[in-house]
């Protein structure tokens, strides 16, 4: 290369390097700044000309918002997620339009935050051919979505592809099938989206932190370590990574990737119903293979069937009256309610827990044992799910000894509530532990202070009996959740 154009093409590159930093750095800017952190050679008024949008008024927006000026250079920021860049801020990459997963649905290119669009194409998203050869009929077909209706009723259809009613521009209506209303996330009050507290999303708020409710109006009162405990999963996972943790209460993910509605429940959702069907169709009632009913995502099959989904047929001689019969022995229930009924035969659950056992699953071991796991106190061995204990002790666990080094005062002073009064006036002082009446089995707790009515019952069975009474709460046994350790989940049944 020629000396002449050699310097040339330097001072060529020279200038597009300091023009293209110009908008990161002041440093890259002396005719501006003699050096680092001298005066600005502008005046203010100047600067912030320099700053702002053509055609915007004095005291207008500077860098559109998104940065700071310094010395008549915008200083863009990153404290929203994405890339703000462009000499006065002005572009952002996550902005542009997209249809179908696609940004600018693969017939465009994102500039500054506007699609594009190839030649053939048009929209906000080109996402519009310009010329359609699909008949009227094929076209609606494709703009049905999984109700049958054309763009939810909420769009027109042009060539296949909705169209979204938007008459205010907002875009608050979109989706492939104008599923989406972010309208539903108005507050009523306020007139802002979600409170201005979340983030809409097709229609449903996701609220900042410290914020929850279907609008976010009401402000969390729980510190954010009890809030992450409320929502965690069995699993150790926080609602069970299928919704999102507002104030202690998971808001469960409910719409399926497809565009479909899912069935995600529970606490801290643990429970997918479409873990029940072979092919997923919200519309469908096919769960289980119909041989079954679901479980939290789990399918319990019904006699003469098993497999995950229920689809293989297991012969059997016995009607199924029979069978359940056999299963049933004393109890009211098919194997006492701890264990499937197959053939007349019983299988307990939890799988592998020698803890429940019997013909019909009638023996529970697990109910010797005291909140902490110990059998029977520590003083007695467990037989079929009754405490014998050992000499000088005894109680429902074993739990009271029969002498006591107390004295009578030291003892009842033990046994005192709050308001004074011994066991809360429902059972008797022994050695400073209370007795609670044996005519009102349902009165428990140190104190005798707690009613185990309040137990959430299922199939008749306080906590399902896979869990114990604690002062009108169920504490679920290893396996098993939901507020009447209802839900197993826990390996499959065998």
């Amino acid at each position: 290369m020629r000396p002449a154009a050699f310097r040339n093409f330097l001072l060529l590159a020279s200038s597009l390097l300091f023009g293209g930093l110009s908008a990161v750095s002041q440093s890259f800017s002396p005719s501006l700044r003699s050096a680092t952190g001298a005066a600005c050679r502008l005046s203010r008024a100047e600067s912030e000309r320099r700053c702002r949008a053509p055609g915007q008024p004095p005291g207008g927006a500077l860098c559109h918002g998104r940065g700071r000026c310094d010395c008549g250079v915008c200083i863009c920021h990153v404290n929203e997620p994405g890339v703000y860049f462009g000499p006065l801020c002005e572009c952002h990459e996550w902005v542009c339009e997209t249809y179908d997963g696609s940004t600018c649905a693969g017939h465009g290119k994102c500039d500054c935050g506007k699609c594009k669009c190839e030649e053939g194409w048009f929209g906000e998203a080109c996402q519009y051919p310009t010329h359609c050869d699909l008949t009227k009929k094929k076209s609606n077909q494709m703009c049905k979505n999984s109700q049958d209706v054309i763009c939810s009723n909420a769009g027109t259809c042009h060539c296949g592809r909705c169209k979204c009613d938007n008459p205010d521009g907002n875009g608050l209506v979109y989706g492939k099938f104008c599923e989406c209303d972010d309208r539903e996330c108005i507050d009523d009050e306020t007139e802002e989206i979600c409170g201005g507290h979340g983030k809409c999303y097709c229609g449903n708020c996701y609220c900042g932190s410290g914020w929850h409710g279907d609008k976010c109006e009401f402000q969390c009162d729980i510190t954010p370590w009890e809030s992450k405990r409320r929502c965690t999963s069995p699993d150790g996972k926080i609602c069970s990574n299928r919704g999102t943790c507002v104030c202690g209460e998971c808001s469960c993910h409910d719409v399926d990737p497809t565009g479909d509605w899912g069935d995600i429940h529970g606490d801290t959702c643990e429970c997918d119903e479409r873990d029940c069907r072979a092919v997923y169709d919200r519309y469908s009632d096919d769960f289980c293979s119909g041989h079954g009913q679901c479980n939290c995502g789990r399918c319990d099959c019904k006699v003469g069937w098993y497999g995950k989904k229920c689809e293989h047929p297991r012969s059997c001689p016995l009607s199924a009256e029979e069978s359940i019969r056999k299963c049933q022995g004393s109890s009211n229930l098919p194997c006492s309610g701890r264990g499937k009924c197959e053939c007349g035969k019983c299988t307990c659950y939890p799988p592998g827990d020698r803890r429940v056992y019997g013909k019909t699953c009638e023996c529970d071991d697990r109910r010797c044992e005291d909140l902490d796991g110990a059998v029977c106190g520590g003083h007695g061995t467990c037989s079929c799910g009754r405490c014998v204990c050992e000499r000088g002790w005894f109680g429902e666990l074993c739990q009271h000894p029969r002498k006591c080094n107390l004295t009578e005062e030291q003892s009842k002073s033990l046994c005192e509530s709050a308001d004074g009064i011994l066991c809360s006036g429902k059972g008797s002082c022994h050695c400073g532990k209370c007795i609670c009446s044996a005519e009102e089995g349902y009165i428990s707790g140190e104190l005798c202070d707690c009613d185990d009515r309040d137990c959430d019952k299922h199939d008749g069975l306080v906590c399902t009996g896979n869990g114990i009474c604690n002062c009108g709460n169920c504490e679920c046994w290893d396996g098993w959740n939901g507020n009447a350790c209802e839900i197993w989940l826990g390996t499959e049944y065998p």
